[in-house]
């Protein structure tokens, strides 16, 4: 009887205990806390707080390029600046428009981004498919190396990169001034494969198997299944690849050296010297927009596809 008792008491504590932790969570501020009125506004205005701070942080810049555009030079230099142009001028961004040649170099970039995103998907998605559901030989090791390789800052690959597009190995093909100049780095991307294969490993084998057994072969299988299941993570990967040839500046400028077909990244810094620093900014601003218009539209594929595939049930 006596040995009982304390028995029962350490399971009615640990009873205690479990049901405190299943209904209550370790956080900053806690519940009693919360629910007084002084808890709830402390809480709320730091909260505020934090999220305005980092948005003017982040929007700031953005902000500052739109209004400087506006601005004449000499209010530009102006000390101290002010935050918004005294007289708009929005005729700069039409001046900017001919000036550069934005409607070129538009082109360019857009012509490269359409063609880097379709090699880029067939590489990436045929080389992550056989390393998650064909399972080669050293398919790890391959996979590892291929991760290894985003441990490697890029200025140290450019000079190799460069030497190999002026003459490809064993084909001698010179490919400056080519758009494959462009398409080939893009391609061998291996955290694009990392995060292609993440997902694909999530995709139950017992969908293959049944599709093996019905005699459908692999490239039907990963026409006809796994392409339509993966479309969230598609989506980021499309997005990752065009947003990196349009915001892409050193490898366009030492691979694309005619002025016809620079990117416009390349093309504004090389007429930024004969226009005024207003005009700089507003072609800028025009360049921004693309790069701003698919970030809104594709916002949530880009936070449903980084989150698809890491968890497993």
């Amino acid at each position: 009887m006596g040995k009982e008792a304390p028995t029962a008491r350490r399971r009615q504590r640990t009873k205690t205990r479990a049901g405190w932790a299943e209904g209550h969570s370790r956080t900053i501020v806690s519940p009693l806390e919360f629910k007084s009125r002084w808890g709830r506004r402390i809480y709320w205005a730091v909260l505020t707080t934090v999220v305005v701070l980092f948005t003017l942080i982040f929007v700031f810049p953005l902000y500052w390029m739109v209004t400087g555009a506006m601005k004449t030079g000499e209010e530009i230099a102006q000390m101290p600046p002010t935050l918004w142009p005294k007289n708009p001028d929005f005729s700069v961004f039409a001046d900017a428009w001919e000036l550069f040649d934005i409607g070129l170099l538009l082109k360019n970039t857009l012509y490269y981004a359409v063609g880097a995103w379709l090699f880029a998907l067939t590489v990436d998605v045929a080389a992550a498919y056989a390393l998650s559901k064909l399972r080669p030989w050293f398919g790890n090791a391959i996979l590892g190396g291929m991760l290894a390789t985003l441990m490697i800052p890029p200025i140290v690959v450019m000079i190799p990169a460069y030497i190999t597009v002026t003459e490809v190995p064993i084909f001698g093909w010179h490919l400056l001034n080519s758009p494959w100049a462009i398409w080939f780095p893009v391609a061998a991307n291996g955290f694009n494969i990392f995060l292609l294969k993440r997902f694909f490993d999530s995709i139950p084998d017992e969908i293959l198997e049944a599709a093996e057994i019905d005699g459908v072969p692999p490239w039907r299988v990963l026409v006809s299944i796994i392409l339509p299941i993966s479309r969230p993570i598609l989506g980021v990967v499309s997005i990752f690849t065009v947003v990196m040839v349009f915001k892409d500046f050193v490898w366009p400028l030492l691979v694309l050296p005619d002025s016809e077909k620079m990117t416009i990244s390349v093309g504004l810094s090389q007429t930024a010297g004969a226009v005024t620093q207003n005009q700089i900014m507003a072609g800028l601003v025009i360049a921004s927009i693309p790069m701003i218009i698919v970030f809104f539209f594709f916002q949530r594929s880009i936070m449903a596809g980084l989150t698809a595939g890491s968890l497993k049930g």
